[in-house]
């Protein structure tokens, strides 16, 4: 008689503990399919998008890592993906240049944010390898200025979408627009002091971050870093790093170094990796470390 009631007693404990656990699935279902699903075109938009979203969203992205916003074609698996969204944010200014097709396609209950809207943009120089591309330069993001314009295209969508949380999207813009200006305001003063700011790189890329600071950009490669640099590109940046001084070249975190190799070897300058956020990194951290990085190259003797 013991025996069955144990046996009785363990089948009750058996199936309380599997309904718990289905249960607790069925909520942690239920807490996923609350969150507003976000596509995200590449990973620093994306990163925005959490600042602004935190634990109310769900983000994908639809450049794979290790692959280049510029070059990237989509699948009809990543279009799919992107018509079962709530909410799709990508950068623009032909950053995406698949987007002008990929938009016709999907679905009209997907709201799309453009980030870059309304903010203060840098027409391409003169001459410029990338004038197919278009007429401004897409790197944003690399401004705390304007990647507050940014964040705030992206919580207006997300108020769109769910009006219910409008304070708390509002909360997180003005929490990130304030560390935001916390971190232009130590590093315009550290850049206040350096004497020297000629601001070598392999790719044009920190134009915008370059106006925040007063800092003069020379690069090797365009805008949109295609093809291979010219000998006369070569030299060019070679000579101004002879005549200007320069103690330090920057290049993109998982670029190829032999260009900027080059330029070490023939001028004695170090080399330095920072990051553009493309493929990898948290915004406020990322930023935080390229311009320690950069007012510590450019302050060197």
């Amino acid at each position: 008689m013991k025996k069955k009631i144990g046996l009785i007693l363990a089948a009750v404990l058996l199936i309380t503990l599997v309904s718990g656990c289905g249960s607790d699935r069925k909520k942690d279902d239920a807490k996923s399919s609350d969150k507003i699903k976000v596509m995200a075109s590449f990973n620093a938009v994306a990163d925005l998008t959490k600042e602004i979203g935190k634990d109310k969203v769900n983000i994908s992205v639809m450049v794979p890592k290790g692959s280049e916003a510029h070059d990237f074609e989509p699948k009809p698996k990543d279009v799919a993906a992107l018509n079962e969204s709530n909410l799709f944010v990508y950068n623009g200014l032909d950053m995406e240049h698949w987007t002008e097709d990929t938009l016709k396609t999907i679905n009209s209950n997907v709201t799309i944010v453009e980030a870059s809207k309304n903010a203060e943009l840098l027409e391409l120089k003169n001459g410029s390898d990338d004038h197919e591309h278009g007429k401004y330069d897409p790197h944003i993001w690399l401004s705390l200025k304007e990647a507050k314009v940014m964040a705030k295209n992206i919580m207006e969508g997300l108020i769109k979408i769910d009006s219910k949380n409008e304070d708390y999207y509002v909360e997180n813009f003005n929490d990130f627009t304030k560390k935001a200006d916390e971190l232009l305001s130590e590093y315009e003063k550290k850049f206040d002091s350096v004497k020297n700011k000629n601001f070598v790189t392999g790719h044009e890329a920190f134009a915008y971050l370059c106006r925040d600071f007063n800092l003069t950009q020379k690069s090797v490669a365009g805008v949109f870093n295609e093809g291979e640099a010219t000998s006369v590109k070569l030299k060019e940046t070679i000579d101004y790093c002879k005549e200007n001084n320069i103690k330090t070249i920057f290049m993109e975190q998982g670029a190829s170094s032999k260009v900027t190799d080059t330029i070490s070897k023939e001028t004695g300058a170090s080399v330095e990796e920072i990051n553009t956020l493309e493929i990898e990194g948290t915004y406020m951290d990322t930023m935080k470390n390229n311009l320690e990085k950069i007012y510590s190259g450019l302050n060197k003797m």
